[in-house]
């Protein structure tokens, strides 16, 4: 849709400064439109538009947790005799106990086994309120892999979300392959559904990624493919990787959330009949 693109301004917001280097060489000479800036560049209520990032509230740092004794504590790191060792001290920050009041959460509980252990990502919540700062009018769209809280949390879930992946291969030990491997964990959408209440935010859809596709168009454009009469093994490819975007047991369980801001009655009923929230 190259005369929406032409009508917008989209802007990038690159916290590595090689992979932006990267992106303004690919992406300068041909759309000039395209412009890179960080937080303190964006005055406060500035942004009109859709804010959207996919996949990276997963990659943020979180705080590690563990029921020790009936007792939350935190999981801190040492390194003694060339080896890294865990700690289980008191909370780093007042803020690890408000979170599951947050979530209306029910943690720590008898509910729970001794060794429970979890994760608390409290910088996802310090970006959504720097987002919803900066946007005067519009939608946040976040698209990540998660649960709502009562799943995160839940009791039978007692090693936490994180997960490790090197050269394609998944495990869970971040104490190995450092700064060669991905460390991640699940977002909790409660979390930030909550927190965009208490920033003024409304709260639009929630919805998985296969049904937010299907809702845009794309069983369309993949009966479009199969009239095509392009090369057959290009279709198959093409279908192929379409296919794999709505996989209820892959991508298409991917967890779409849709926040809003100052939007107009008006605005929001177009929004969420086009997507079929």
């Amino acid at each position: 849709y190259p005369q929406c693109f032409q009508a917008i301004n989209y802007l990038i917001n690159e916290a590595s400064p090689q992979l932006r280097k990267q992106q303004q060489q690919l992406l300068t000479p041909k759309f000039p439109q395209v412009t890179w800036k960080n937080w303190q560049e964006i005055p406060d209520n500035s942004l009109i538009g859709c804010c959207f990032s996919n996949e990276l509230i997963d990659a943020f740092p979180v705080h590690q947790l563990i029921l020790s004794q009936g007792e939350l504590k935190e999981i801190y790191v040492t390194f003694n005799d060339n080896q890294f060792r865990e700690t289980y001290q008191q909370l780093s920050h007042p803020d690890l106990a408000k979170y599951f009041n947050l979530c209306n959460l029910d943690f720590p509980s008898a509910n729970y086994p001794d060794g429970y252990r979890t994760e608390v990502n409290l910088f996802a919540l310090q970006w959504l309120e720097t987002l919803a700062s900066k946007l005067k009018t519009g939608y946040i769209l976040t698209i990540d892999y998660g649960y709502d809280a009562e799943h995160y949390y839940h009791p039978q879930r007692h090693q936490g979300t994180l997960q490790c992946y090197y050269q394609h291969h998944r495990h869970n030990n971040p104490y190995i392959y450092l700064g060669e491997q991905d460390i991640t964990t699940h977002v909790n959408f409660t979390a930030l559904q909550r927190q965009g209440e208490l920033l003024g935010l409304n709260n639009l859809g929630l919805t998985k990624q296969g049904m937010f596709l299907m809702a845009l168009g794309l069983g369309d454009k993949l009966q479009k493919l199969t009239n095509s009469t392009n090369n057959l093994q290009e279709i198959i490819q093409r279908r192929d990787a379409l296919h794999q975007l709505i996989n209820p047991a892959g991508l298409g369980n991917f967890t779409i959330l849709l926040q809003g801001k100052n939007l107009t009655q008006q605005q929001q009923q177009f929004i969420l009949q086009g997507w079929q929230f």
